[in-house]
């Protein structure tokens, strides 16, 4: 089947070599490469190669600050006594994640956190680089200044109108021009460019603040019951993990893209926190019909945030009796998820609808290799 809607969540090396970015359309891709593979996004399986990558990297090191989902920063200080030099615990790192859990990596390494990073984007894949400051002019300074950290598709634009188009031009322009169109961000895209950073790795990352899911739409959604559908699929997933994380919620968000790439969102406070699908759901359809103007929808978002534990929570003395049956609801639906798989028990109003009962990711079978070593 010919897929025309969504947006690409991110691209292979081959892909790139066709100029497809991260954002565009499939349709816009697709026209660049006929040909293209499209891959479906499986979350779940992603955050477990995610941990069991920083589990490795645990084994070694005292300081890990995990960056990102796929990105971490890894503190090598003092660490040459035990590991011999950076760079040969690098192979040796690089070779155990690929062996161990079955994918590649890059690793990037450097006296900073900001150049280990850029380092990190040099040639890909299952390679290693450094950019130590003596090395900034011959390997940082010949590339694009879109390449560059902190440095996005608007400041990009900026930076070319004023006659800058490499790190190398922005690293030694005025930085009082700088300030002058782009206020303190200039004075940071500049030194960013110099190779200047002071952030410290962090031994802890910082408690998740929301917990969010969403999904790009494969035709335009035009109907307010098929586009509360996608929105109650999208619920349900993140009500499994909020009550996985043993937290609730008290503030809920919807998020609308139309087909034209217009952004519409809302969002409410509860009047108590809850991890209850049902309840986070009806809030959720009021925020719907509060922010939809109609126009055909191709993506879709729910978020909560506010968390605070579950334990230990002050529960209503007149909603007692309808939370606990709706919380031995939901704990027996996900007990049976997670033993039989999501599509186990699904909700009636799916059934004949076209439409995926839970939203955020695909089925392992869809990853042979990696869902066998996981």
């Amino acid at each position: 089947m010919l897929i025309i809607h969504g947006i690409v969540l991110a691209k292979s090396i081959p892909a790139k070599k066709y100029g497809i970015k991260t954002g565009e359309s499939l349709f816009s891709a697709r026209q660049k490469c006929p040909s293209l593979v499209i891959v479906p996004p499986n979350y779940k399986l992603f955050m477990q190669c995610s941990d069991a990558m920083v589990d490795i990297f645990k084994e070694y090191f005292p300081l890990v600050e995990r960056y990102s989902v796929d990105e971490c920063f890894l503190d090598y200080t003092n660490m040459s006594n035990h590991f011999g030099s950076p760079i040969s615990f690098a192979h040796h790192l690089k070779d155990k994640i690929q062996k161990k859990l079955g994918f590649t990596v890059n690793i990037g390494i450097s006296n900073n956190k900001l150049l280990a990073k850029m380092a990190s984007d040099f040639e890909k894949p299952n390679k290693i680089h450094t950019l130590f400051p003596n090395e900034i002019q011959e390997k940082m300074w010949p590339l694009p200044v879109s390449d560059l950290f902190m440095v996005g598709r608007a400041t990009n634009a900026k930076l070319i109108k004023l006659g800058i188009y490499t790190i190398g031009e922005l690293a030694n322009s005025d930085p009082k021009l700088l300030y002058t169109h782009f206020k303190s961000h200039g004075y940071l895209i500049h030194a960013y460019a110099n190779g200047i950073a002071t952030s410290i790795v962090k031994p802890c990352s910082p408690e998740a603040k929301g917990i969010g899911n969403s999904t790009t739409i494969s035709f335009d959604v035009t109907d307010s019951r098929t586009a509360k559908l996608i929105l109650l699929s999208l619920t349900e997933t993140v009500c499994m993990r909020l009550r996985d994380s043993d937290m609730i919620a008290k503030m809920v968000s919807v998020s609308i893209k139309s087909h034209d790439f217009i952004s519409l969102s809302h969002q409410m406070q509860l009047a108590e926190s809850t991890d209850i699908t049902n309840d986070i759901y009806k809030a959720i359809c009021i925020l719907f019909d509060e922010a939809w103007n109609k126009e055909p929808i191709r993506h879709l978002g729910v978020r909560i945030s506010s968390l605070s534990s579950k334990i230990n929570t002050q529960l209503s003395l007149f909603d007692f009796d309808k939370h606990e049956k709706y919380t031995a609801l939901d704990e027996s639906i996900d007990k049976i998820r997670l033993r039989y798989g999501n599509t186990s028990i699904i909700r009636a109003s799916f059934l004949h609808s076209g439409l995926r009962p839970l939203n955020g990711g695909m089925p392992e079978e869809n990853y042979p290799i990696m869902s066998s070593l996981l």
